[in-house]
């Protein structure tokens, strides 16, 4: 048996994601937790004819069952972003709310594939993964900070200046998950040539500020929920698919994660961003243990030096921001 656990489900993430994961072959228990309305979702859910069963799990005397013997944990938990807000202002939030559900899950699921959504990524994989040393159950191939949607807009925004066929267009997307940690690869990208300096940078940009133009657009309704919601799943779905078919999914995926989960594949990467920066986006070849395989990020060119140089002094702070959160914490 196959069991993924929403946590935050009932949210406007979570509901949009579980109805995904609902349609996934390789899942057989869908468990969806929150502190509110996870019995109505997970009874809406139910009555689709796909083969998991469905359980709403309510509050922290319902979360040890929600998450027991989990094969995958998946986080959208937290308050969204609004209009005017960080994401870093998001930290005073949503990291209690992570560390709680990261203690739950290296009590009840240690062996599980944490997928962590909630934002600020950059700094809550940093929470996962010291809570999961805490309890000493840390894999770090196992802790993912889900960054899908900055490859999902990426090959949207630029199949819109170069043509083709968006879905299949790959555009490596590496760094962090915020802002100018994003650090998108055009120069490998086939067909980007066309574009004038001015174009690159534009798209750039506006791949790096994506969620910005959402959230003004929602007019403080909320932030990226359904585009999250679909790259969310898009990475979820691809690793069940590796857990149980022990392959991964057919798009590449990059992803936040703790550099040590393959540090001979990392070497390339430490040799630019420097040995004492411990978590970066990457792309990855994923396995039934998690990562299996850091993939080379290839050659980058004079502009894209430049992003790399601002993303790795945003990244310090963010990872030191999350992970003190935790050695500190006197819960712990």
């Amino acid at each position: 048996m196959v069991k993924v656990t929403v946590c935050g489900a009932a949210g406007g993430i979570g509901q949009p994601l579980s109805l995904l994961l609902k349609q996934s072959e390789y899942i057989t228990h869908l468990s969806l937790y929150d502190i509110v309305n996870t019995p109505g979702v997970a009874a809406d859910l139910s009555h689709i004819n796909t083969q998991s069963k469905v359980t709403g799990h309510v509050g922290a005397a319902q979360l040890e069952e929600a998450i027991k013997d989990s094969a995958m944990v998946v986080i959208p938990a937290g308050v969204p972003r609004k209009p005017g807000m960080t994401r870093d202002d998001l930290f005073k939030i949503n990291a209690g709310i992570v560390r709680d559900l990261a203690v739950a899950a290296a009590k009840f699921a240690p062996k599980a594939i944490m997928c962590i959504i909630s934002n600020p990524v950059n700094s809550t994989v940093p929470i996962v993964a010291e809570v999961f040393k805490q309890f000493n159950v840390y894999d770090p191939r196992r802790i993912f900070g889900v960054t899908t949607l900055d490859l999902v807009r990426a090959s949207r925004f630029v199949s819109e200046l170069i043509g083709g066929d968006a879905k299949s267009l790959y555009v490596p997307v590496v760094g962090g998950h915020s802002g100018v940690t994003i650090l998108p690869l055009l120069s490998q990208v086939k067909g980007i040539e066309q574009l004038s300096q001015e174009q690159i940078e534009k798209v750039t940009h506006r791949i790096q500020f994506g969620g910005d133009e959402v959230v003004k657009a929602k007019d403080g309704a909320g932030s990226a929920t359904l585009s999250m919601a679909y790259a969310g799943a898009r990475f979820a779905l691809n690793m069940i698919e590796a857990i149980v078919t022990g392959k991964g999914g057919h798009q590449i995926e990059c992803t936040y994660l703790d550099l040590a989960s393959d540090p001979e594949g990392a070497n390339q990467i430490k040799e630019w961003i420097g040995h004492d920066l411990d978590f970066f986006s990457v792309p990855v070849e994923l396995g039934p243990e998690g990562v299996k395989k850091i993939l080379p990020l290839g050659e980058l060119n004079s502009f894209e030096q430049k992003l790399l140089s601002a993303a790795i002094t945003e990244l310090k702070g963010n990872i030191m921001k999350g992970s003190t959160f935790i050695t500190e914490d006197p819960k712990l």
